[in-house]
């Protein structure tokens, strides 16, 4: 029954009226409830008007007597039980024993409602009903006091009840649910009620104060003490009162077929008219309203604004029926909600901006100055247009993320579109309005979501749009990132100049290689070159761990993972530019954590490097680490990979043969096997000044080995590196230790410079290297890198060859 209770409670508001409360069931018993109640007991009496209070009844009574509210008021502050009992006569004011019917139900009072047309209303629960024997002459309190006996309990018909008891219920229930339906004013709670209702004095009583009887025969139904004997009065009256809800119906139905045929049409015609509405083939005059209230408050130029006022007279023109019409309206709703001219505020602090970027990135500093630069200028100059920024880089540094921070920073909201295999020029630019199923681009449709013209948005994965029959996509996006041509961006569905110039488009990309001249250099491009191990173990230090142990479900004091054992995941099980593969092994670790502690709840845990292999398995790869000590015709080599810097170990034996030769082996692409030939060619034409013998290579095979020979292997920057194994394995020199180097030569023994020099001197770190041999021109990029990242190696400049061999070999 607590459903019942929810709908009283939800029911009870200021705005309560008698006439519009349903009378429900309470939880509680309908008789036998109180045992409070035994022969001869005093009780405060209400008398009521025209209504009848059944046992286990929730029901609303306008109170108007000042004796009754004073009553009421007494006996709510108290808790105490009242008796409600009607009056024979509703006139009488002030009633005395005579005047009231013999039996009554005594209540509990559960709220008092102050109504704002100034009556009072008292929410009462009937408990159990009562005899009344007598009332006290000499009461004092203002309001009647009565003696009161109890009436029996009819518990036998709740635990056993006979067949007939069973059918007289389920007959009342069928008819009052037919007599609910037929007097055309359903109560959805009383219906629901019913069905739900199983004791049977429930039933009967619920029954009896809903079904729309008289106040005397509600009265004659309660006086029946037994409850089969009550249920059969009620059954009769409720036939009675269906009967004549049926003979009322039938004369309704005649009347109705008496309607004129003109007053069918219109009828009909009405609802027609509503149906066309419900299925969207029309517009009221409301919706109308509201789409020239928007229009009223756009921002818009007079010329744009003069062409949506002539499509809004020409959908108003439209009839409904038109097969133009939905366009049409789709149209001009699209015209209104676009955010023509309508920007968010730039936050202009620098200094929060900052605090943003760095909070949600570790690293990248170049997109983070860049950033800071465009708010420094917006806040000088006051406007200007938003930069279209490239992001290319490996997958998993943080490209697309970082659109997100910017939004924040700059204080505009953020939008985003994956153009990964798009390849339908209309995505860009929309499809035109006499298409079925006509709908604006992707760009459009962003702007119409976010509802800001200034967004920042971000043209996700950029370099893999496709482009078959249907058009060119990439083609389409010139017109988007051009800042010179962008400011009239003309979408085919709109069918007018759109500004974007004020959006900041950021684009992303993997590979600058599939993208078109034309697009790449509209575009402001930055390289995310990705992450060195020391940028790794922060991010995960600070970001990673603390996000997947909260995914997790545990806390930071239940594991812990040390900066040493991240340098050993990240080293052994990941091998990456970002961070992602990083992402995914933390949450493999917070998963085996989240598992031992749900076994053991005492379960804590520092992990150590030696614990890897429990929580994570063998790993798959080793890091490389330079030999401690001096050998012949074998060089360290720095490369730079996709997935960060590594060593090479470049070896070169000397053997002999019939006839010179030079052997190249271990997967090595043509511009590495010309860089060998080149450093051979170098010591041949200077083997006198290196003390090497005329006709030593007519008789030797010169073979050259970089290990791993499953990995291809290219670039020009192993030229030194070449030349020096070729030289120390010719002259037997042996080469020092904990050197290692990096550069290209020519033919003429001149040293030149090379990209990824971050990532080689951090490879060379990690490897035990102490000493590395760069280019002169290299020295810049030496400058760039943090000193701590730097810390206790040497470099070496050179210029050429000479040098290169000065350094790294030793004398014979």
């Amino acid at each position: 029954m607590k459903n019942f209770k929810k709908v009283i409670i939800n029911a009870i508001g200021e705005d309560l009226e008698e006439t519009s409360f349903i009378p429900l069931v309470s939880e509680n018993e309908p008789e036998g409830y109180s045992k409070s109640i035994n022969k001869d007991s005093e009780i405060d009496i209400l008398p009521l008007r025209n209504t009848v209070l059944f046992p286990g009844i929730i029901m609303p009574i306008t109170v108007g007597r000042k004796s009754s509210l004073k009553l009421i008021r007494d006996n709510h502050k108290k808790g105490n039980l009242i008796g409600c009992i009607a009056q024979r006569d509703k006139n009488v004011d002030n009633p005395k024993f005579e005047d009231l019917h013999e039996v009554g139900t005594a209540a509990n009072i559960l709220k008092i409602l102050e109504m704002p047309d100034g009556t009072t209303t008292v929410i009462v629960q009937g408990k159990q009903s009562f005899q009344l024997t007598s009332i006290l002459e000499d009461n004092k309190k203002g309001y009647l006091t009565g003696l009161i006996s109890p009436r029996k309990s009819n518990s036998k018909y709740e635990k056993n009840p006979t067949k007939n008891f069973k059918a007289l219920i389920s007959a009342i229930k069928d008819l009052a649910m037919r007599i609910i339906r037929l007097s055309g004013n359903v109560q959805q709670e009383v219906l629901f009620a019913l069905k739900n209702i199983e004791g049977n004095g429930y039933i009967v009583n619920f029954v009896s104060a809903n079904v729309g009887l008289e106040k005397d025969e509600r009265q004659s139904i309660l006086e029946i003490e037994d409850l089969e004997e009550r249920a059969s009065e009620l059954l009769k009256k409720l036939s009675t009162m269906s009967q004549m809800l049926e003979i009322k119906s039938s004369i309704q139905s005649q009347a109705m077929e008496n309607i004129d045929k003109q007053q069918r049409e219109y009828f009909l015609q009405q609802q027609i008219k509503t149906i066309q509405k419900e299925l969207g083939g029309s517009i009221s005059e409301q919706d109308l309203k509201q789409i020239k209230e928007k229009a009223a408050k756009k921002k818009w130029s007079e010329e744009v604004k003069e062409a949506v006022e002539k499509q809004i007279q020409k959908l108003e023109a439209l009839s409904p029926h038109s097969p133009d019409y939905s366009v049409q309206n789709n149209y001009v709703q699209t015209l209104v909600d676009l955010p023509w001219n309508e920007f968010t505020k730039d936050n202009f602090n620098l200094k929060r901006a900052e605090k943003i970027l760095n909070r949600d990135h570790f690293g990248l500093d170049d997109v983070k100055d860049r950033i800071i630069e465009h708010l420094a200028v917006l806040k000088l100059k006051g406007s200007l247009h938003s930069p279209i920024i490239c992001l290319y880089g490996p997958p998993g540094v943080g490209k697309t993320s970082l659109g997100k921070s910017i939004a924040e920073a700059l204080g505009r909201k953020y939008a985003r579109i994956s153009l990964g295999g798009l390849h339908d020029e209309s995505e860009i630019r929309g499809h035109r309005r006499t298409y079925i199923g006509a709908m604006p681009g992707r760009i459009i449709q962003n702007l119409l979501k976010v509802g800001s013209a200034n967004p920042v948005f971000i043209l996700d994965e950029i370099d893999k749009v496709g482009n078959d029959y249907k058009g060119d996509p990439e083609s389409a996006l010139l017109e988007v990132l051009d800042p010179e041509q962008n400011n009239a961006f003309h979408d085919n569905f709109i069918d007018m100049d759109f500004d974007l110039s004020n959006v900041m488009f950021i684009a992303t990309a993997n590979s600058l290689s599939n993208i078109s001249k034309p697009l790449l250099d509209r575009m402001e491009l930055i390289n995310i070159s990705g992450y060195i191990v020391e940028e790794k173990i922060e991010i995960a230090n600070k970001y990673l761990i603390p996000k997947q142990l909260a995914n997790h479900g545990i806390s930071e004091d239940i594991i812990s993972i040390p900066k040493k054992t991240i340098r050993a995941i990240i080293e052994q099980y990941t091998r990456e530019s970002g961070v992602r593969a990083l992402d995914k092994t933390i949450a493999k670790i917070a998963r085996k954590a989240a598992k031992k502690r749900a076994l053991d709840e005492n379960f804590t845990d520092t992990l150590a490097e030696s614990s890897l292999y429990e929580y994570l398995g063998l790993a798959p790869f080793s890091q490389d680490e330079q030999d401690d000590k001096e050998e012949v015709g074998i060089v360290t080599g720095l490369a730079w990979t996709s997935v960060g810097g590594e060593i090479l170990q470049i070896e070169t034996s000397i053997s002999k043969c019939k006839g010179g030769k030079l052997t190249l082996t271990g997967n090595l692409g043509d511009v590495m096997k010309e860089s060998a030939t080149l450093g051979l060619q170098y010591i041949r034409a200077h083997a006198e000044e290196l003390g090497i013998s005329e006709d030593f290579f007519e008789d030797k095979n010169i073979h050259i080995h970089v290990p791993e020979g499953a990995i291809p292997k290219d670039g020009p920057s192993a030229g030194v590196t070449m030349a020096t194994s070729l030289l120390s394995a010719i002259t037997g020199r042996k080469v020092r230790k904990h050197i290692a180097m990096t550069g290209e030569i020519t033919l003429h023994g001149k040293v030149l410079p090379v990209g990824g020099i971050k990532e080689k001197i951090l490879a060379a770190k990690r490897s035990g290297v102490t000493d590395i041999i760069l280019c002169k021109e290299n020295q810049k990029n030496i400058e760039d890198i943090k000193p701590i990242y730097v810390k206790g190696v040497k470099f070496h400049y050179v210029k050429d060859l000479k040098e290169v061999f000065a350094l790294a070999l030793k004398e014979s």
